[in-house]
């Protein structure tokens, strides 16, 4: 049985809290009911990764309403952090989190790779040039590309065909570039990057197509409107 590969960033769900996304556009109205109707075509042997901003709650336990909503999602579903995931804690302290409150259809993409239907699913937060400015900045840059290539490792040492890379930032949209990151995709041989955290009038700075022999999209929830893309 063919297991697809699906994949959307910046849920930017808040059921345990109040952050209500309209107020970011009326693109963002009950933007939970159209997720819902965009998950409708995953089925249960597919796997779907989401690419950070999952939620605003600041601890999991705040965040547990909305790790219940994507547990209940059809399918698998792997999750990478992106900025705004401040319940982020250790892989360890999160899986047993899930344990405990009986969430059995996420795992995390965090140092590690995965495969799926003969596929290497790779990826992690990324980060921006701009703030790649000295000090802190500079230390979250390089950890990011070292998380990055141990991903990226873990595939080449597995029997996948092909790499698919899933990152939070983008590493290059127009006027910037993680040179390093792009570079190292490259030589990877990664088929294809998928990018969230651009929304709105920042859709337009977006990177597509081939970039140095990588396939770049963008997949921020708002700009798929809601529905999973389909990888393969």
């Amino acid at each position: 049985m063919t297991m697809a590969i699906y994949v959307i960033g910046d849920l930017h769900l808040s059921l345990g809290g109040n952050k209500p996304m309209d107020i970011f556009g009326e693109v963002w109205e009950n933007h939970t009911e159209k997720l819902i109707l965009g998950f409708k075509d995953v089925c249960e042997n597919d796997l779907t990764v989401l690419a950070g901003d999952i939620s605003w709650g600041i601890s999991l336990d705040e965040a547990l309403p909305d790790f219940k909503f994507i547990d209940g999602l059809p399918g698998k579903k792997l999750i990478i952090k992106g900025n705004h995931d401040y319940w982020w804690n250790t892989v360890k302290k999160i899986k047993q989190f899930f344990a405990v409150n009986h969430i059995n259809t996420i795992d995390i993409l965090h140092n590690n790779a995965f495969i799926h239907d003969g596929a290497a699913i790779c990826g992690t937060r990324g980060w921006f040039l701009e703030n790649c400015d000295g000090g802190q900045n500079l230390k979250v840059y390089n950890r990011e590309v070292m998380r990055l290539k141990r991903s990226l490792d873990a595939a080449k040492s597995s029997v996948a065909d092909l790499i698919y890379c899933f990152l939070h930032y983008p590493p290059v949209y127009k006027g910037y570039e993680c040179v390093e990151i792009t570079d190292m995709l490259s030589q990877y041989n990664v088929k294809a990057c998928y990018f969230g955290h651009l929304h709105s009038k920042s859709h337009g700075l977006a990177v597509q197509g081939t970039y140095k022999s990588v396939e770049y999209r963008l997949v921020s929830a708002d700009y798929l409107g809601f529905k999973p893309l389909k990888v393969q």
